[in-house]
C-alpha cells in the first residue's frame, strides 16, 4: 500500500504534544533540582547511580533518532538479516565497554571522563585528542537529533523544519541546564519507559494492520535471494562487518557511554551494561522489522527518501492516536540522546579542558559549573544552527568514526601496559588517521603493492579487534590466540578482496596502523609507568564540605543513599 502524502496534525496539536513532552520532562527534573549544585553530581551523580536508572539511561541514550530510520532502512535494504545486523552489533557497543570499564574504574574510581584517566597516564596531548574526538562526535550527534526533530515536525504538521529544530533544542536545554547529568539520567528512565510501552504497541499494531504474520510470511516471496538469506554476504560485508568494526570504537571513544560507566555504582557495572545491551537490541531490532514489513509489501519510500519509511508505514496503517504516540516515541528517543550529548560535552569542558589543563588541578567548583552550563548553551546553539542548514554530515561522521577507531588500541593498551608512552599514543593516532583518509577517500589507487599493504594493515586491524574482544572477557592468553588466528584468517581471505570494500578496509586500517605504531614505539621505549599513581591524580572537584552535601540520594530510587 502506498500513500501520496503523510497524515498531518494541526499546528495546535503538534505544539501541544511538544509542550506536554518537554513541559512534563522539565517538571520531572524539578524534583532533583538543588539550590547549590555540586560539580561531581552535575557530571556523574557522585558515582552513585543505581542499577535500574543506570541501565535505563544507557539504553535510552543509545536509542537515538538515527536508530529508528537506520534500523528501518536496514530492514528495507537487506531484508531479514538487516534488523539483526543493526540491532545486534549496536547492542555489542554497549556490552564491550564493561570488561575494559572495570579496569578504568579500578585505575580511576573518581574520574568523570576517560580523558582524565588518559591525562593522568600520559598528559595533555593524548587527553586532548580523546576530548576533541568526543566534542566533535557529540556536536554531530546533537545536529543529527535536532535535524530529525525538524524533519518529523515538518512532515507531520504545517510547521517548518526550522521551528521543529528550535523547539527540540530549547526543550532539551531547558530540562538539562541546571542539574546536568542528574537530569539526563532521571529523564532517560521516564523516556525509556515511554519508548518501550509505545514500541510494544506500535510495532504489533503495524504488523496486524497490514494483515498479520501470515501476510508478512507471504510477502517474503517478494524478496530477492540475498534479502531472504539470513546469512546474506551482501548484508554482512556492507553493513554487518563495518558495524562490527565500530563496536569497540564507539564503546571506548564515546563519552556518553564512559560517563555512565563512571557514574554507575561500581558494584552495579556488570548488570547495568548487560541489561542495557539486551534492552537496546530488542527495541531496535523490533523497529527494524517495520522496514522489513514495508519491503514485503512492496512499499516505495515517499519521495524516494528512506527517512520517510517509518512515518509512512505508521501513517498508512494506523489511526491518528497511534501516530501521536509515534511522534512522542521519536521525540523522546532523540531527546534522551541529545541531553546525554549536552552532559558529555559539559563534562569534557569542565574536567578535561578546564580542570586538567587551564586550572592545572586547582579547579574552582563554582567556575566549573558555570563552564559546564555555558558549554550546554553554546552546544545547543551550534546544534540548532548546523541542523537548520541541513548540512551533509556523512564526511564528519566518517572522521569521528575513524578517530575513535584509531584510539581504541592506544587507550586500552595505556590502561594495561606500563610501556606505552605519550609519544606512542599521539603518533599512532595521527598515523592511523592519515592512512584511514588515504584508504577511505582513495587518495591512491588500491592496486598492486599499495592495495596489498593496506590489506595487510586491515588484516592486522581485524586481528586486533577480535583479540581485544577476547582479551576483555577471557584474558590475555585467549586474546592473543584469538587475535593471531583472526589475523591469519584475514590474510588468507582478505588479500586481493578487501580493497573492493572501501569503508571496511579504511576502518580496519585505522585499527591496524594505530596498533602497529603504538606497539613498536612502546617496545623501543625504556619508560615504565606506575598505575597506582593515577588514583592520586584523578579525584573529585568539590570541596569536602560540598561533597557531603551532594552525596545524598540525588535521584529517587536510582542512586545509593548517603553512606
Amino acid at each position: 500500500m502506498n500513500t501520496n502524502e503523510l497524515y498531518q496534525f494541526s499546528t495546535l496539536t503538534v505544539l501541544l504534544l511538544l509542550f506536554a513532552f518537554y513541559g512534563g520532562t522539565y517538571l520531572l527534573t524539578l524534583k532533583i533540582r538543588k539550590k547549590k549544585e555540586g560539580t561531581d553530581a552535575f557530571m556523574v551523580s557522585n558515582h552513585r547511580v543505581g542499577f535500574g536508572i543506570g541501565s535505563a539511561s544507557m539504553t535510552a541514550t543509545w536509542i537515538w533518532a538515527a536508530s529508528f530510520y537506520a534500523a528501518a532502512t536496514s530492514g528495507y535494504t537487506y531484508g531479514v538479516s538487516g534488523p539483526l545486523h543493526y540491532g545486534f552489533w549496536g547492542a555489542l557497543m554497549i556490552l564491550f565497554i564493561y570488561p575494559f570499564g572495570r579496569r578504568f574504574r579500578k585505575l580511576a574510581p573518581n574520574a568523570h571522563t576517560l580523558g582524565e584517566l588518559i591525562h593522568a597516564r600520559h598528559g595533555s596531548s593524548s587527553q586532548l585528542i580523546l576530548a576533541f574526538s568526543n566534542v566533535l562526535g557529540s556536536i554531530i550527534s546533537l545536529m543529527v537529533n535536532f535535524t530529525a526533530a525538524g524533519a518529523l515536525v515538518s512532515v507531520l504538521s504545517p510547521l517548518s523544519f526550522q521551528v521543529g529544530v528550535i523547539i527540540a533544542g530549547l526543550g532539551v536545554l531547558g530540562y538539562t541546564l541546571w542539574s546536568g547529568f542528574r537530569a539526563s539520567v532521571l529523564t532517560d528512565f521516564a523516556q525509556l519507559v515511554a519508548l518501550m510501552a509505545i514500541a510494544i504497541v506500535i510495532i504489533p499494531a503495524v504488523l496486524f494492520a497490514m494483515g498479520g504474520p501470515s501476510e508478512l510470511v507471504a510477502g517474503l516471496d517478494n524478496l530477492t535471494a540475498e534479502q531472504a538469506n539470513l546469512f546474506s554476504m551482501e548484508a554482512i560485508l556492507n553493513q554487518g562487518a563495518p558495524f562490527f568494526v565500530a563496536v569497540l570504537a564507539y564503546a571506548i571513544g564515546n563519552q556518553t557511554i564512559s560517563q555512565r560507566l563512571f557514574a554507575v555504582n561500581e558494584e552495579h557495572i556488570k548488570p547495568t551494561f548487560i541489561t542495557a545491551t539486551v534492552g537496546y537490541g530488542a527495541i531496535v531490532i523490533g523497529l527494524g522489522m517495520i522496514g522489513l514489513m514495508a519491503l514485503t509489501l512492496g512499499v516505495e519510500p515517499l519521495n524516494g527518501d528512506m527517512n520517510n519509511l517509518i512515518p509512512q508505514m505508521v501513517s498508512s496503517y494506523l489511526p491518528p492516536v497511534f501516530i501521536a504516540l509515534f511522534f512522542i516515541l521519536v521525540i523522546g528517543s532523540l531527546s534522551s540522546t541529545a541531553d546525554s550529548d549536552l552532559s558529555a560535552l559539559s563534562a569534557i569542558m569542565m574536567a578535561d579542558v578546564y580542570g586538567k589543563n587551564l586550572a592545572k588541578g586547582k579547579a574552582d567548583p563554582a567556575r566549573m559549573l558555570l563552564i559546564g552550563r555555558l558549554t550546554m548553551i553554546v552546544a545547543t546553539v551550534a546544534g540548532i544552527v548546523f541542523a537548520s542548514f541541513s548540512l551533509d554530515i556523512l564526511v564528519m561522521l566518517v572522521f569521528v568514526g575513524a578517530l575513535w577507531g584509531a584510539i581504541v588500541f592506544p587507550v586500552i593498551a595505556s590502561c594495561f601496559w606500563s610501556r606505552v608512552t605519550n609519544s606512542a599514543f599521539t603518533t599512532s593516532v595521527i598515523v592511523a588517521m592519515l592512512l584511514f583518509c588515504v584508504a577511505r577517500f582513495e587518495l591512491i589507487t588500491m592496486t598492486g603493492a599499495a592495495g596489498l599493504i593496506f590489506e595487510l594493515l586491515a588484516s592486522l586491524g581485524g586481528g586486533v579487534i577480535i583479540g581485544l574482544m577476547a582479551f576483555g572477557f577471557l584474558g590475555r592468553t585467549v586474546g592473543a590466540v584469538a587475535g593471531t588466528l583472526a589475523f591469519i584468517a584475514m590474510l588468507i581471505l582478505a588479500t586481493g578482496f578487501l580493497r573492493d570494500y572501501t569503508v571496511l578496509l579504511a576502518s580496519l586500517t585505522a585499527y591496524g596502523a594505530s596498533t602497529l605504531v603504538c606497539t613498536v614505539m612502546s617496545l623501543l621505549s625504556k619508560e615504565r609507568f606506575d598505575f597506582d599513581t593515577i588514583k592520586e591524580k584523578v579525584g573529585d572537584y568539590d570541596h569536602p564540605q560540598d561533597q557531603t552535601a551532594t552525596t545524598e540520594s540525588v535521584i529517587p530510587g536510582g542512586v545509593a543513599s548517603q553512606q
